[in-house]
């Protein structure tokens, strides 16, 4: 099904997944041949919630030689992650969890072993155990502080790179984070100092709910609010680890609340975020879009 670069020749398939909310749609190419350069415009549409399939964003099933030949003697497999603009990405830890549940149901991998994927953000690993899917997000990097603000208000934040940016702000109680927009509507897009983040940031507003809890709402760049972050819950483990006074070495585990449900954080005592919660394929088919 190789296309011209102008559109796509017929229909061709897709899979649509969301982890705890955080909605993708799935392009299996594995040799690159159906979707060529993977246009902003086909992300865009296929993403459109009324006259597309809809998603917070398009993950294409690719194998690694034909995206970064560096990565292909560590992962066969590679998560071509675009948000629902266009725009490539380094990570996605919900999208990511989908992709290896996907090769699970596709007989490309082995579930009882851990699956190696290529990101933008280099090889992440995946492990299976029943409903419980856990991804290594990799070394955090704490760089500072800096400030978000939405409307007339205005919270310091931790900027944490999780491989891509975040900011994250924390709120007084959950009933402050629940306030922030009008029922039915989701976050204005807060603003951020663009010298610090020249690309955009992930924004996660936060609020404690007992002791290793918290609950979040995230502003994604190129998105908008969505259900769910992982790799902007990772940024919120480590921030309030960070706050909470923890030492190098010292595992922090924190249970995340999303919108569209529960995530497990793990700061190991060797300096790697472990996310952890479920994925679900909801829907196959094929479309002209």
């Amino acid at each position: 099904m190789a296309e011209p670069s102008g559109g796509p020749v017929g229909s061709y398939p897709f899979v649509k997944g969301h982890g705890t909310e955080n909605d993708f749609v799935l392009l299996p190419d594995h040799d690159g041949i159906v979707h060529g350069d993977l246009s902003a415009e086909r992300v865009r549409r296929l993403c459109d919630r009324r006259a597309g399939i809809g998603g917070d964003g398009v993950l294409r099933v690719i194998r690694s030689r034909h995206v970064d030949a560096t990565q292909a003697d560590q992962a066969e497999w590679f998560m071509d992650y675009r948000n629902a603009d266009g725009g490539a990405s380094e990570m996605c830890g919900n999208g990511i969890r989908v992709f290896a549940l996907h090769l699970v149901r596709e007989g490309l991998v082995d579930p009882a072993q851990p699956i190696p994927i290529g990101t933008r953000d280099g090889v992440k690993t995946v492990t299976i155990a029943g409903q419980r899917i856990t991804v290594d997000l990799g070394v955090p990097q704490v760089l500072g502080e800096t400030s978000v603000s939405l409307g007339d208000r205005t919270w310091p934040a931790t900027h944490v790179d999780m491989g891509n940016p975040h900011a994250v702000a924390f709120l007084d109680d959950s009933a402050d984070l629940a306030s922030l927009s009008a029922p039915g509507r989701d976050l204005d897009p807060p603003q951020h100092d663009a010298a610090v983040y020249p690309a955009g940031v992930n924004v996660e507003l936060v609020a404690r709910v007992g002791e290793h809890h918290v609950a979040m709402r995230v502003h994604e760049r190129g998105v908008g609010e969505t259900r769910s972050c992982g790799t902007g819950a990772g940024a919120v483990c480590v921030a309030t680890a960070v706050a909470d006074g923890r030492s190098a070495g010292q595992e922090a585990t924190y249970a995340v609340d999303v919108p569209g449900g529960r995530l497990t954080l793990t700061w190991t005592a060797d300096d790697h975020v472990l996310l952890a919660g479920p994925a679900e394929i909801v829907a196959r088919g094929t479309t002209h879009l």
